[in-house]
């Protein structure tokens, strides 16, 4: 009896030592699963950040669209995309420019029609020419008031340029003579060197008055002409003024001055020198407009 109970009993506390030997067993590969947890997270971020990268262009111009319809401006504001790891993402219209519409708003309203916006430039043009022409009279003035001579020149602004007006009188040519006299010469002489440093051209336009001359010149015609070759000469030959740039021609009695107050004979024996304006004719034909404001 004892020796049938004691081989069970050593039976039986083999089986439990087994067992609680099993139970105290490590496993090493627990590890495992933790990783593919990590990994499974992974890629699960990378779908999503590649899924991200592929911007649907159809729904993205519809996202903008509608967006644009919900706040009622069709402009769009640029949206750029990133330069780093997405690279797909490019440049995309996504919600209305709410301050370029309000800078539209205040804008003021342009004129009806273009040839407002040429005129007002035209105006402006000649306004910048008149003073131009102005300052070149005021120059020439300057220069001839220290020596007495200032009340001898008149000045004119006119559809051509600045008309520089010396009246030949007895001050200037001897009766039915182109020959200039002394004080013909200083005025010439003083008015060069401003001529000189000009770039437009210079006409040198003699006239007389209606009286028939006798002599050497057979008509007005030969006088004028004369009158204002002497004057270029002087011009190109003691001032300096380039000779490419000056032309002399005679008019007669043909363009007499007719301003009252003004005496027509003395008046109309004289040497013009005319600046040329070289701007467009459109804006010449503002000066005279320009020049009587002035003068009132």
């Amino acid at each position: 009896m004892s020796a049938g109970h004691g081989s069970g009993g050593h039976s039986g506390g083999r089986r439990r030592s087994k067992a609680a030997h099993e139970e105290e067993h490590e496993n090493h590969e627990r590890w495992a699963v933790s990783y593919a947890d990590m990994m499974t997270v992974l890629v699960g971020l990378f779908i999503v950040l590649y899924a991200m990268s592929q911007v649907d262009q159809v729904k993205f111009e519809q996202l903008r669209q509608s967006l644009a319809a919900g706040f009622g401006a069709p402009a769009p504001v640029m949206l750029e995309g990133s330069s780093g790891t997405l690279t797909g993402v490019e440049t995309f219209q996504i919600t209305p420019d709410l301050l370029a519409e309000a800078a539209i708003e205040v804008e003021p309203i342009e004129g009806p029609s273009r040839e407002v916006t040429e005129a007002e430039q035209r105006a402006e043009a000649a306004s910048t020419e008149y003073q131009r022409l102005d300052a070149i009279a005021q120059q020439i003035s300057a220069a001839l008031t220290p020596v007495g001579l200032a009340d001898r020149v008149r000045f004119r602004v006119t559809e051509r340029g600045l008309v520089i007006g010396m009246v030949a009188d007895d001050v200037f040519f001897s009766a039915a003579s182109a020959e200039l006299t002394d004080t013909a010469k200083r005025i010439v002489d003083t008015t060069a060197p401003v001529l000189a440093g000009l770039p437009d051209e210079i006409s040198v336009e003699g006239h007389t008055n209606s009286i028939p001359v006798s002599g050497r010149y057979a008509t007005n015609w030969e006088l004028s002409s004369d009158r204002a070759t002497q004057v270029l000469r002087r011009l190109v030959e003691v001032g300096g003024v380039a000779p490419q740039r000056i032309a002399a021609v005679g008019f007669g009695e043909a363009r007499p001055i007719t301003d009252p107050g003004v005496d027509p004979l003395e008046a109309n024996r004289r040497v013009d020198l005319v600046v040329l304006s070289s701007v467009p004719e459109d804006v010449r034909a503002l000066l005279p407009s320009l020049a009587e404001a002035h003068q009132g």
